[in-house]
């Protein structure tokens, strides 16, 4: 009988035995319930959020990807008022897309720069904000739009409002006030934690309310309550600014008949007899005649000439017409994301100053998309303010995502997630370890011989 070839490199497999079937499970455990699977899944998942690059990942995916769903919306909701325009098509997009470019460089610098540089850099923000905020208000320089006059005009189509980069301006500098107060354990005594850091702000805010721009004041106000909150401010302190805050607000409402128009729309259902709630309740249609997926990508009736400001305040509305339920759903699920990832930052680090920028910028965001979905809902007064990253405006786009690039070097900071980047990181000029690549295949270690 001639002998069995058996072939070079591998062992001959052994006999299935008939009738025998694998189970993943050891014999006489019998299968697991649902509440043993579910405690299973939740443990999964909590390993998962626990890794050290969890809110790296979660900041940067969220954040390109509001960013890029905001540039289809925009195309979408802004195509017919720029042919109402004689305009291209495509005219708000190319704007949207431009910005969008340079903001990504912004965030990509902010990412890179280190927490010394980022301290350093907020006097001169700060400073080049106020002094183009005065300038706003000189006559034949400021440009008023829509009865705000908060813009520069930099020749042509393109304007700046510097009320945007004021945001960013109080949370680095209040970041680093706060923080070198903190070192010398002076944040105990109510006058250091309010001076100079209350008085700047109102002089923003003052700068802002002269051009008639509440809806920036009141996400200002949020960054300052923010940045209390996270300096661990004591409750009858901040229910006294809080207080103070709500009096100033209701007075500016009074003496304004706008004003009072916008707030008396909250949860309307009708025009009203002059046609004041016409942007609250087309929003409102828009998004009830979504349904559960919407009408479809470009399919939107409300952003022909009915619903004002479809593609910068209102762009939410049409996403709920044009993508339904689950497109808003999914956008505000983004947007949990991302405020999540930002509280886990403000809340691992040891770094006091990126403690308080953490969750300055984290408040930033959250509140102003909060803002404006509650304003669409018609929960919330129209206060005229974009949704982060989503909205048409290259004002609001571009220190929005340098603000983004903060949270990403933060996240980039903490002592596991650098540890974990290091190992990934490929040392350049040196082949790890003696292994080596190969196209298509699994990476094997290099023997002298060249035998795998």
């Amino acid at each position: 009988m001639p002998p069995q070839r058996i072939l070079t490199g591998r062992r001959p497999s052994a006999p299935r035995a008939q009738g025998r079937r694998r189970t993943p499970f050891p014999p006489g455990s019998g299968r697991p319930g649902p509440l043993e699977r579910l405690r299973r899944t939740h443990r999964q998942l909590q390993r998962a959020w626990d890794r050290p690059l969890t809110a790296y990942y979660l900041i940067l995916g969220s954040a390109l990807l509001i960013t890029v769903l905001g540039l289809i919306m925009v195309y979408s909701a802004s195509m017919i008022f720029a042919l109402g325009l004689g305009l291209s098509a495509s005219y708000f997009f190319q704007k949207q897309f431009l910005a969008a470019t340079i903001g990504a460089g912004l965030l990509l610098i902010a990412s890179r720069m280190p927490v010394k540089l980022h301290r350093a850099f907020s006097y001169p923000l700060l400073a080049g904000t106020v002094f183009l905020m005065i300038l706003v208000q000189v006559p034949g320089i400021g440009v008023d739009v829509k009865g705000n006059q908060n813009w520069i005009s930099l020749g042509g189509p393109f304007m700046l409002q510097p009320s945007e980069f004021g945001k960013l301006a109080l949370i680095l500098w209040g970041a680093d006030l706060l923080a070198r107060k903190g070192d010398k354990k002076l944040l105990s005594q109510w006058k250091h934690l309010l001076v100079p850091l209350v008085p700047v702000t109102f002089l923003l805010l003052g700068l802002i309310m002269l051009g008639g721009d509440m809806g920036t004041a009141m996400i200002l106000t949020a960054i300052l309550f923010g940045l209390l909150w996270v300096a661990g401010a004591p409750t009858r302190m901040f229910i006294g600014v809080l207080a103070l805050a709500g009096v100033v607000v209701a007075l500016l409402i009074k003496t304004s008949a706008h004003r009072l128009e916008r707030l008396s729309c909250i949860g309307a259902t009708d025009l009203g007899p002059k046609g004041e709630c016409w942007q609250a309740v087309h929003g409102i249609f828009a998004l009830a005649s979504g349904g559960w997926f919407g009408s479809g990508l470009g399919a939107s009736v409300e952003k022909w000439g009915q619903l004002p400001e479809a593609h910068t305040d209102f762009i939410f509305a049409v996403t709920g017409e044009e993508l339904g339920l689950a497109g808003t759903l999914s956008v505000l699920s983004l947007f949990a994301a991302l405020g999540y990832a930002g509280i886990r930052v403000a809340g691992r680090t040891e770094d006091p100053f990126v403690r308080y920028a953490a969750g300055g910028v984290t408040t930033w965001i959250m509140a102003q998309a909060v803002i404006n979905i509650g304003a669409v809902l018609g929960l919330l007064p129209i206060a005229g303010v974009p949704l982060p990253l989503f909205s048409y405006g290259g004002s609001a786009l571009l220190p929005t995502m340098f603000a983004v690039g903060l949270l990403i070097a933060f996240a980039r900071e903490e002592p596991a997630a650098r540890a974990a980047l290091a190992m990934r990181r490929p040392v350049l000029g040196r082949k790890r370890a003696g292994l080596r690549w190969k196209s298509m295949r699994r990476r094997v270690k290099k023997r002298p011989s060249g035998e795998r």
